[in-house]
């Protein structure tokens, strides 16, 4: 049984969300509060395994909140935010500050329902991650980036897949990776409205240019494209070069985009000339996908369970023997490079 305390200055939210997460037996709401101070008060007398919180709060604002409780007392903790530019910010604020997962909050573009399922799924998560993953996520702004020199990456593909934990998994590896890193594809998984934010915000710390996939971009070195949230994204061959296809379509494996989606694009598009990453994440989502990858030729990394957030999909791929090597995250970043060097393109016409 979950036990989980819900921080939230609305009434109204935290009895909606209170009402439909103890639908499931396997979570207890064991208490609520309205701002941080009541939260501290309630974390001491309650001790919950736990906490959703609001980024927007009286008295004191969730981020503040959230910087002190990591530092004297860490527990898992899932942001529950509100779908606006300011607050996607914040989100992403506050899992670099050690939250766990981020949801949307109930309202006009997402049901009650479905913020439920979301974030019934993100609390599991949360109640198994490893805290000390998020620490060991930190980027070391000193450590400089190796160059790709002599190596063309011109018609190389590198694919990553990542869920809880994965914002700052992924910025770890590519802040280690060179400007001129084989053309990227990545799927993360989180909400609609926030992948935007979230691709500004990479674009201006890593050292590629960092952006949300369009539909018919053409996958460049030097060129990294996060997947919409909402669209599923796939890579497809056009001629001598690989564009990228964002359409609609239903969840796979439960998320949209899906990390299986676009590996199985990848695997039939790019066979020997890819290069596939799995980072931490609950669930399976890629781990097919990653053993289609590998069948087809492509050089395979999944993170160890030490320094993943939530081992699940890492863990799902090692079962499925789609692992070529299985890597702490420090090592992800020259086991890359390596895995470039190693292989020449191979594209017909070119």
């Amino acid at each position: 049984m979950i036990r989980l305390l819900v921080v939230d200055d609305s009434a109204v939210v935290r009895k909606i969300l209170s009402e439909e997460l103890s639908k499931f037996e396997d979570i207890e709401v064991v208490g609520t509060a309205m701002d941080p101070y009541v939260a501290r008060e309630r974390i001491v007398e309650l001790e919950p395994d736990v906490l959703t919180l609001d980024v927007e709060m009286p008295r004191m604002d969730g981020l503040s909140f959230l910087k002190k409780l990591m530092k004297h007392h860490p527990m898992p903790v899932v942001v529950v935010s509100s779908l606006t530019p300011e607050n996607s910010e914040n989100a992403l604020r506050a899992l670099e500050l050690g939250a766990v997962e981020v949801i949307p909050k109930p309202g006009s573009q997402f049901s009650v329902p479905d913020v439920g399922r979301h974030l019934v799924r993100a609390i599991r998560a949360a109640a198994r991650a490893n805290l000390h993953g998020v620490q060991r996520a930190r980027v070391d702004e000193d450590v400089p980036a190796p160059a790709l020199q002599g190596l063309s990456t011109t018609h190389q593909v590198l694919a990553i897949g990542a869920s809880t934990g994965g914002t700052r998994a992924i910025e770890a590896v590519l802040r280690r990776c060179p400007p001129d890193l084989p053309g990227t594809v990545i799927v993360q998984h989180m909400p609609q409205g926030f992948t935007t934010t979230y691709a500004q915000r990479m674009d201006r710390i890593c050292p590629q240019e960092v952006r949300e996939a369009r539909d018919g971009d053409i996958l460049a070195p030097g060129t990294v494209l996060i997947a919409p949230g909402g669209k599923q994204m796939l890579v497809k061959r056009s001629g001598a070069q690989y564009r990228v296809q964002v359409k609609e379509g239903p969840p796979v494996n439960h998320h949209r985009p899906s990390v299986d989606v676009l590996f199985r694009s990848v695997a039939r598009s790019c066979g020997a000339n890819a290069v596939g990453l799995i980072l931490t994440g609950m669930g399976a989502d890629g781990a097919r996908g990653l053993k289609e990858m590998r069948d087809a030729g492509a050089r395979t990394i999944v993170q160890d369970e030490a320094s993943c957030v939530v081992f699940g999909m890492p863990a799902a791929a090692i079962e499925m023997g789609a692992a070529e090597q299985v890597l702490g995250l420090g090592e992800i970043p020259q086991a890359l490079l390596g895995a470039f060097a190693k292989r020449q393109p191979a594209m017909a016409g070119v």
